[in-house]
């Protein structure tokens, strides 16, 4: 009995209130999205408002069960959690009706539930658990190899799904591994490749492979600073590309030049190989690795976007980065938030006053876009508010992650952060047109069960192992 005391005792009812407060404004901006004269009655379960505050009452029963449980469980069977839903994962691709474009949620009568939220803290649990082992090192490449693919193998699983948003948010996990000690550079590689995702919707392919080779030569440069061990292969690959180009021009051969470029890379790449052998340049060998990993996933990016997106996903993609204007149609939902949360000026048009709302002119309004209700009804004053109050819930889960005596109870603390942010960040940013509509819910603020659910057992698992952080697991 004194142990319960000593847990309840330390619970840390400063997040616990944070959660409570961003749940109870989550349900008035439902409510205010949904709006119906004819339906005025709080408990009505014909309309979203009602359903969510069943939603809420069975998150709260879900955190106290979650709050009961021993912390052991929690690490003991983080893995056969993960296992369990990598499972219905699996299950779900078999049999999950499609829905909105995708087929990611179970039907059980009238019943939905979207099994990749639930993903999300079962593979937190599951990283948590392998990188607080004795003998796990972050530089060591076996190690690392099973920290990506515990990330990545709902991740696949979830894209297969056609649910591209959820699957993004996997990403954030990385972001535990830097706490690790992931070396600086693996961060710059990753930019790097971002800056070449965008760059392929707006350059060819021919002029970014030239780049990239350029790039990589420069970087040779500076690392050896003697231009005879490049020269060679930089000659081959030119006489290469030249020659190329003119067999096929003279032949009439159809090859499009970054093909071309490749076929040049791969045979100077066998003069400068040699060369590294020669001399053990380690440093030129892994760059060389860079520039055809670069190439390969330009061409991917090729690949995936034509073939793999969807029409109205590419179109999204497009629309954001400037490639395409559809304000009437892919750009529809994005250019009616970003009108209602503009005219919600300092203040706010006031509770239920918002005209963007009431008209029902942004669709999804009380899911992906329910952060436009806050701003056309509440204003600068209440996007700030809402803005800080997931600010301070951020720095406050950081603070206790650092203060934990386990590292198990660390690493998940950060997880639950990198999460809790990333869907903070891209929900926001796709309302105010900084991001791609990916479907991705604003935490304890979207309507729906299985995202509030999905939340709430995530948080309250640190929230239970930080109470009891004293003890040794």
């Amino acid at each position: 009995m004194s142990n319960t005391r000593n847990w309840i005792i330390n619970l840390d009812w400063f997040t616990i209130s944070l959660y409570g407060l961003l749940v109870f404004l989550g349900w008035i901006n439902i409510y205010a999205a949904v709006y119906n004269e004819e339906h005025e009655q709080i408990i009505d379960l014909s309309q979203r408002y009602g359903k969510q505050l069943l939603w809420i009452g069975a998150a709260i029963v879900i955190a106290f069960i979650v709050l009961l449980i021993e912390v052991k469980f929690y690490h003991f069977f983080a893995y056969a959690i993960y296992g369990f839903i990598i499972l219905v994962l699996i299950l779900v691709l078999i049999f999950a009706r499609d829905i909105n474009g995708a087929a990611s949620w179970i039907e059980i009568g009238s019943f939905r539930i979207q099994p990749s939220e639930f993903a999300k803290f079962a593979t937190a649990l599951a990283l948590a658990r392998l990188m607080s082992r004795f003998n796990f090192d972050i530089g060591n490449k076996r190690d690392l190899a099973k920290a990506v693919i515990v990330i990545m193998l709902p991740l696949v699983l979830i894209i297969l799904q056609n649910d591209l948003g959820s699957a993004l948010v996997y990403f954030s996990l990385f972001i535990v591994l830097y706490r690790k000690g992931l070396p600086g550079w693996i961060l710059l590689l990753a930019v790097f490749f971002a800056i070449l995702f965008i760059a392929s919707f707006k350059v060819n392919i021919f002029s970014l492979e030239l780049f990239v080779i350029l790039v990589a030569s420069i970087l040779l440069l500076i690392n050896s600073g003697k231009i005879n061990e490049l020269a060679p292969a930089l000659a081959v690959f030119t006489f290469t590309l030249i020659i190329s180009w003119i067999t096929a021009n003279l032949t009439e051969v159809n090859i499009e030049l970054h093909y071309l470029v490749f076929i040049a890379l791969v045979l100077s790449s066998i003069v400068y190989i040699y060369w590294i052998y020669r001399k053990k340049l380690e440093v030129a060998l892994v760059v060389l690795s860079l520039v055809y990993a670069s190439i390969l996933f330009l061409f991917s990016v090729e690949y995936i976007f034509s073939k793999v997106l969807g029409t109205h996903q590419q179109n999204r993609i497009l629309v954001l980065i400037g490639e395409k204007e559809d304000p009437r149609g892919i750009g529809y939902n994005v250019n009616q938030s970003k009108i209602a949360i503009g005219s919600g000026g300092l203040i706010g048009k006031g509770f239920l006053q918002g005209t963007q709302t009431k008209y029902k002119f942004v669709p999804e309004q009380s899911t992906d876009f329910i952060f436009c209700t806050v701003g056309e009804e509440w204003g600068f004053v209440g996007t700030t508010t809402v803005i800080i109050l997931f600010l301070v819930l951020f720095w406050r889960i950081l603070i206790m992650a650092e203060r934990q005596k386990m590292e198990f109870s660390m690493y998940y603390g950060y997880a639950v952060a990198s999460i809790l942010f990333f869907h903070f960040v891209v929900n926001i940013g796709m309302t105010i047109g900084l991001a791609p509509v990916v479907g991705i819910p604003l935490p304890f603020f979207s309507y729906g069960g299985s995202s509030l659910w999905s939340f709430t057992v995530m948080l309250f698992i640190f929230i239970k192992l930080d109470a009891t952080r004293q003890n040794i697991l």
